[in-house]
């Protein structure tokens, strides 16, 4: 049997298992909610407690502060806590704190700065920034939302977020928020790195089968107070550099019900400058192997590769044997199969396009429409992830820890 023709047949032993996964998964993306969109931030009053852990982000707290104080009278108070930043970021939300009754329409009354107590060995950075937050926190807000400093809530976000969970009975909400992209590097690269979190779990909006398949966004995650002091805070998700899912699946193996829904509307993200920084820290966490099994960071590796990595280039090079007469039954196949791929994989890019900011009217954004070329990238950077641990994230550097 001819190379090309092994190759073929071994491509869908390979894929066919996968595609049934694949599909069924999508499926649920047709019944998902409908994105968040703003609501009246005047509802109630003093109900959520805007925790904001930050570690040298002076160029990029700004708008979360300035979001986060145009949520209304829902929110009772905003706690940003710092972890010792070295390059202004403390003095940086102190002038706003002082200056905001003459800089902004909304001053600044509920905004306190913390000092998060040093870290402890066997603790990662952010849960521990959130965790004091939490504890430092008015035992009288109902909500407790975390927010990460490179995001920008938009009016109406924290009304929101209370409105859809008292409607649904929901204990904890995180969102897919919409992408801010500058550079073409990135715009070529960070859309192939999220479409590896859209092959491996259901769309946003939509219920995953069972507590391991949950997935969340500490990027904005709404919890109620009684949930966290239920389960101890963040220390069930301390040693994890994916602590936003872990601690999802912690709460909702217990029984609670869990929500990753589509905030695109309400919540926006400038995440990293240029396509080195996002490869390199983005790429770290995206395995979720912290908060997921051996079996379950191979399982999804494997269909990664069946799915995401191997259709462009596999389409290509049998398309290309075929031309010159090399045809087989199962090489006719594996064309229609990886055809088929490749068919889904551009109208997923369709999906997700409104996910990032001015698509089609910035000079790089182009690129975005490139990005399944560099699938195969995307899921060799999930691959490497996977085979250590992080020794440095956001400036601390970590003893090596053992994988669950």
């Amino acid at each position: 049997m001819p190379f090309t023709s092994i190759l073929a047949f071994t491509s869908l032993l390979w894929t066919l298992p996968a595609v049934s996964i694949l599909l069924s998964r999508l499926f649920k993306g047709a019944f998902r909610r409908p994105a968040l969109t703003p609501r009246d931030s005047e509802k109630r009053s003093q109900t959520v407690s805007i925790v904001i852990p930050s570690l040298n982000e002076v160029n990029r707290i700004t708008p979360c502060l300035e979001g986060a104080n145009q949520q209304g009278e829902v929110v009772g108070e905003i706690l940003v806590v710092d972890s010792n930043s070295r390059d202004g970021t403390r003095e940086l939300v102190e002038s706003v704190r002082l200056s905001g009754t003459n800089r902004y329409p909304v001053p600044f009354t509920r905004l306190h700065l913390l000092t998060d107590p040093p870290l402890p060995s066997d603790w990662v950075g952010r849960p521990w920034a959130l965790h004091h937050g939490f504890l430092q926190s008015s035992p009288e807000r109902e909500w407790v939302l975390g927010l990460d400093a490179d995001t920008q809530p938009q009016p109406g976000l924290v009304a929101s977020l209370l409105d859809i969970a008292e409607k649904e009975n929901y204990d904890l909400i995180s969102l897919s928020p919409q992408f801010i992209l500058q550079y073409p590097g990135e715009w070529w690269l960070q859309p192939a790195l999220l479409m590896t979190l859209l092959y491996r779990f259901h769309p946003s909006g939509s219920d995953a089968d069972s507590p391991e398949r949950v997935m969340a966004n500490g990027q904005c995650f709404f919890c109620r107070r009684s949930v966290l002091m239920a389960v101890g805070g963040y220390d069930s998700a301390k040693a994890s550099f994916c602590d936003d899912v872990t601690l999802a699946r912690y709460i909702a193996a217990r029984g609670y019900k869990v929500g990753f829904l589509d905030g695109r509307q309400v919540l926006k993200v400038r995440m990293y400058e240029g396509a080195k920084e996002t490869w390199r820290e983005w790429g770290r966490s995206l395995d979720l192997k912290d908060a997921s099994s051996r079996g379950q960071i191979w399982g999804d590796i494997w269909l990664l590769s069946g799915m995401q990595a191997l259709p462009l280039p596999l389409l290509v090079y049998l398309m290309s044997a075929w031309s010159i007469g090399d045809r087989s039954l199962s090489i006719a196949i594996a064309i229609a199969l990886n055809g088929f791929l490749v068919l889904l994989r551009g109208l997923m890019l369709i999906a997700i396009a409104p996910s990032y900011a001015d698509t089609g009217k910035t000079p790089s954004s182009w690129m975005f429409w490139l990005s399944p070329f560099a699938d195969p990238l995307a899921v060799f950077r999930i691959f490497l992830s996977s085979m250590g641990q992080p020794k440095q994230w956001r400036g601390r550097m970590y003893a090596p820890r053992k994988t669950p």
